[in-house]
């Protein structure tokens, strides 16, 4: 079966891509930086309540919370942090999806080096269509007349954080337990955006429902769920054929966009969506 096209990889898919939604409407309220942070702290409070409850087995060697420490950084910390930086300096959403969305293609290049996986040709293909997808998907919101070159820069700092965070994450952190290795990286990551937050933002806060129902998904059902899910997809597949699901974040994306936020979507965003699951599924194959 495809890691796509199973129902993990499909739950998976839609829960990462709800964050873009929630965040969107959060942003109005709040810094990205203490969005972040109100994100991080809300989960690792749920957490800590799970993980007392359960009696959780802790990492046993300093070491393991230094490795899990490091992903938590990499992945939700700075990959999170400098994505919404580089919104809030003017990255249009279309140029961040398509420069985030070339981790599946790096991550099949470092694969085979950092981890001994092996790309088959298929794999490849499959890349290169999801990629092709994704353009489509995403080229009625490409624009490149207001970003800074900091705003680029923040997004290629969260490009090469989240590949290097999940080659880590498959290398040093495969057998974590999912609700104590989760809530050390969420600590990881809440320290990584605590002095930016401050710095830059002080801490301003606008609260509102809409700030409280928005802190409160990223938090349950992206930073706890989600991430969890990518964690035991990863533990289940190969780094390079997970990171193939990225390239459904997108049209799916949109989708949520069209379906809560009455965003358009035409003919040539829907053939790029079947052109990226065509794609997905074909590199995805075991």
């Amino acid at each position: 079966m495809s890691i796509g096209v199973s129902p993990l990889g499909g739950l998976f898919i839609v829960l990462w891509s709800s964050a873009f939604i929630a965040g969107k409407l959060g942003l109005a309220f709040a810094g990205p930086f203490t969005l972040l942070l109100m994100r991080f702290g809300v989960a690792a409070a749920v957490l800590l309540g799970i993980t007392l409850a359960s009696d959780a087995p802790w990492p046993k060697r300093p070491i393991e919370y230094l490795h899990l420490a490091v992903v938590g950084i990499l992945i939700q910390g700075l990959t999170l942090g400098a994505a919404y930086f580089g919104l809030q300096q003017g990255v249009s959403a279309g140029v961040m999806a398509l420069i985030t969305c070339l981790a599946p293609v790096l991550t099949a290049l470092f694969a085979g080096r950092v981890l001994g996986e092996r790309i088959a040709t298929r794999q490849w293909i499959g890349t290169c269509a999801g990629l092709i997808g994704v353009a489509l998907v995403v080229i009625d919101k490409v624009s490149f007349g207001k970003a800074s070159v900091l705003g680029y820069g923040a997004t290629f700092v969260a490009l090469g954080a989240f590949v290097a965070g999940t080659l880590y994450q498959k290398k040093f952190c495969p057998n974590m337990d999912l609700r104590t290795g989760n809530l050390v990286q969420i600590l990881a990551a809440a320290s990584a955006v605590v002095l930016p937050a401050l710095w830059l933002e002080g801490l301003h806060v606008q609260w509102t429902e809409t700030l409280i129902m928005s802190t409160s998904w990223l938090s349950l059902v992206n930073s706890i769920g989600a991430m969890s899910l990518l964690y035991a997809l990863l533990r289940r597949g190969e780094a390079s054929k997970v990171t193939l699901l990225f390239y459904l974040v997108p049209p799916v994306t949109a989708l949520l966009g069209f379906a809560a936020l009455h965003e358009t979507l035409g003919p040539i965003e829907l053939a790029g969506f079947a052109i990226t699951v065509g794609g997905v599924y074909l590199g995805g194959r075991a």
